[in-house]
């Protein structure tokens, strides 16, 4: 099947409709440096004023703004200030939703990936033997975009790339064919509020899915 980039109706939905929907979808960023992407095998949904771990939670800020934008756009936040985290917003124009996207099973750009994570590792505990022997060992390509800090740091994802507009610019999702064999459902990790809801999506048994 050729490639397809997503349109902006795929987004353009109920927020978990476009979680089953987006596993085996195709993530990819066009940058200087190369092309670099993944079959996106792992997400989580966060809906809305009522969800407490959404950030549209506490109403609209300056922050949160792209939640409340229209859909198919780019959320791309600092987690703890440390870690870009990338969102694709879903459901219609000023109702704040978005899937976060925690995996991948990586396809284009592989070498590029991996030298992004390993001088991410070297600057982290630079000029440290710590941080040189990190910087020297091969991750392996299950590894690569296994959660979501690692993700963007692999896929070269920052917050320059926020509200980009995925249905036309150079970060994008594609639809190449790919289905899963089963999705597992399971309550969103990494977060203390809302673990009741069992928002998050996973490719079944995939060695790529992050977290237990």
């Amino acid at each position: 099947m050729k490639a397809r980039r997503l349109p902006r109706a795929f987004y353009a939905r109920p927020t978990l409709e476009v979680l089953a929907e987006i596993i085996g979808k195709v993530l990819v960023h066009d940058t200087p440096g190369g092309r670099a992407s993944g079959v996106i095998v792992e997400a989580e949904a966060y809906i809305g004023e009522g969800d407490p771990a959404c950030h549209a939670a506490p109403g609209p800020t300056r922050r949160n703004a792209p939640l409340y934008g229209r859909p198919g756009h780019a959320y791309v936040y600092l987690n703890y200030g440390l870690h870009a985290l990338m969102n694709a917003v879903t459901e219609e124009e000023g109702s704040p939703a978005a899937i976060l996207i925690r995996a991948l099973e990586p396809c284009e750009g592989i070498d590029l990936m991996r030298a992004r994570r390993q001088e991410r590792s070297r600057l982290a505990v630079r000029g440290s033997r710590l941080g040189q022997e990190r910087s020297r060992v091969s991750i392996q390509d299950d590894r690569l975009c296994r959660g979501p800090g690692n993700l963007t740091v692999a896929m070269g994802i920052g917050l320059r790339d926020n509200m980009l507009d995925l249905t036309r610019s150079h970060l994008r999702i594609e639809d190449r064919g790919i289905v899963p064999e089963a999705l597992s459902y399971s309550p969103r990790i990494g977060i203390r509020v809302g673990t009741d809801k069992r928002w998050r999506c996973c490719w079944k048994g995939h060695r790529g899915v992050s977290g237990r």
